[in-house]
């Protein structure tokens, strides 16, 4: 088929570690911990301290600044207030930090979307901003970014990563929408009286600790139904921690930056971002992308929203029609409603129309397996592409083995129900480097780009690894049927 490999091949890199909070299991061995290191005399904390500085020094940006963050999330554990002094402090938070190597297993199933800096590049030339899905220790997924350029002779240079890895300040939402928040408790099964009660009791718009101290409150006066209300309570909370911000600075370069799992519903990883430049009805754009939450037991898709990569916004989506993992939002409305495409049973595709960002209730059956190489199961391989003669849909089929091919739909621009047509043969079948990984025999994308007359395709070699194709968007037009 008429792609063109680059031999780009980015692999994971076991020395791009983070900071991540050390928590033995139970407070008892925190406060054992936490003795032991109060026995030191000052001397040997500030010879144990130093040689921790000196072991990791260049591995981190600010590494004492991040000791000091843990200390105070453990002074709830000393046992009196007797002040303590810097080295000590620094030392005890040490002790309950570690690293963690972020894409030490894989990274891959990458995304792509134009930069929003644009600036300083030769004629021609393009920056781009890809999201990758990264693996580490215990296989928890997050997502970490890599920028790049492209040229006019479709020459693919990838910017050499920053060294380290930031962790972001995080924000919970710094307020949540009364009447919003109470179609999020609807659609989870949560909407009781007790919960109408307590949102009653709360503004229009509230913060987080608005409303634990109004469910608390509640509770208490709802006391002899304590252990009925209790995990309800845990529940909202809940609901409301898995809608958060993080926040970067200008000065952490993209490649820095990366989305850690951090709510509940997230605990096991982020995974498959698909990134889109969406733009609105009024003229404004921002960057959206759909993601699978994973806790262990449960995939929940969700959305992640941002201007310039450096402040991200995490909602849950609801409704009857979020499910299963793939979803994929089109770059604009289409006839006044945002659509999107995902596989509600986890074989078909499917078309969502809402006319609210966060909540699908309704979905269209619009594409079923029909060639060999996806009678298993299709997906859709990132959101749609606008082209003149219609939305560009790269998809997945999986066939014999297995094996996971890169294939292509035509949808019409004003009706996207309707197939224009499609690829019979693959676009983009796994080669023998490629079906060599963690598992073999796959290719997969979550997103591609159209530069000029072509079409730039970042995909995932087996799970391990991430590769770049290209190919003139009228040959593969001429190909679908």
């Amino acid at each position: 088929m008429h792609i063109k490999r680059t031999g780009i091949v980015l692999s994971p890199n076991k020395q791009r570690v983070v900071l991540r909070p050390f928590q033995p299991p139970g407070d008892d061995r925190v406060l054992r911990v936490i003795a032991r290191v109060c026995t030191l005399s000052e001397q040997q904390v500030d010879d144990l301290l130093a040689q921790v500085l000196e072991e990791f020094h260049g591995r981190h940006q600010k590494p004492e600044a991040f000791f000091e963050h843990r200390f105070g999330e453990l002074r709830r554990h000393l046992l009196t207030d007797a002040p303590i002094s810097k080295h000590r402090r620094l030392l005890l938070g040490a002790y309950f930090t570690q690293e963690y190597a972020l894409e030490s297993a894989a990274l891959f199933n990458p995304s792509l979307v134009w930069h929003p800096d644009q600036t300083n590049l030769s004629p021609g030339s393009r920056r781009f901003a890809m999201s990758l899905r990264a693996v580490g220790e215990g296989h928890i997924s997050s997502i970490v970014f890599r920028s790049g350029t492209i040229n006019s002779d479709l020459q693919i240079t990838i910017d050499e990563p920053n060294r380290f890895v930031t962790t972001p300040r995080f924000v919970p939402d710094a307020c949540y929408e009364n009447d919003l928040f109470r179609l999020k408790l609807i659609e989870l099964g949560l909407g009781t009286a007790f919960t109408y009660e307590v949102l009653a009791e709360l503004p229009e718009e509230f913060t987080l600790e608005q409303l634990e101290t109004r469910l608390k409150a509640s509770l208490r006066e709802h006391r002899s139904h304590h252990a009925e209300l209790a995990p309800l309570v845990d529940q909202v909370i809940m609901l409301a921690k898995s809608n958060y911000q993080i926040q970067y600075t200008p000065d952490h370069e993209l490649s820095e930056r990366l989305v850690f799992p951090f709510s509940p519903t997230e605990t096991n990883g982020i995974e498959d971002a698909r990134f889109v430049h969406f733009d609105d009805d009024d003229g404004s754009s921002r960057y959206y992308a759909t993601y699978s939450a994973y806790d262990g037991q449960m995939v929940l898709p969700q959305l992640l929203e941002t201007k310039d990569f450096l402040r991200f916004k995490m909602h849950t989506l609801n409704g009857p029609a979020v499910s299963n993992k793939g979803m994929a939002l089109f770059p604009r409305k289409i006839n006044g409603h945002y659509a999107m495409l995902g596989r509600q049973d986890g074989e078909h595709l499917f078309l969502m129309y809402s006319d609210m960002l966060y909540f699908w209730h309704t979905s269209e059956l619009i594409i079923k397996p029909t060639n060999p190489w996806e009678y298993v199961q299709m997906g859709n391989c990132g959101s749609p592409i606008e082209t003149d003669a219609g939305w560009l849909v790269l998809t997945h089929g999986v066939g014999p083995m297995r094996k996971y091919c890169i294939g292509a739909i035509l949808l019409d621009l004003d009706d996207p129900s309707k197939i224009i047509a499609r690829l019979h043969e693959p676009l983009i079948t796994p080669n023998e480097v490629e079906r060599e990984g963690y598992v073999p025999n796959v290719v997969y994308t979550c997103g591609a780009i159209a530069y000029e007359k072509n079409l730039i395709i970042p995909y995932a070699m087996s799970d391990y690894a991430t590769t770049f194709a290209t190919v003139e968007i009228a040959v593969l037009l001429s190909l679908m049927s």
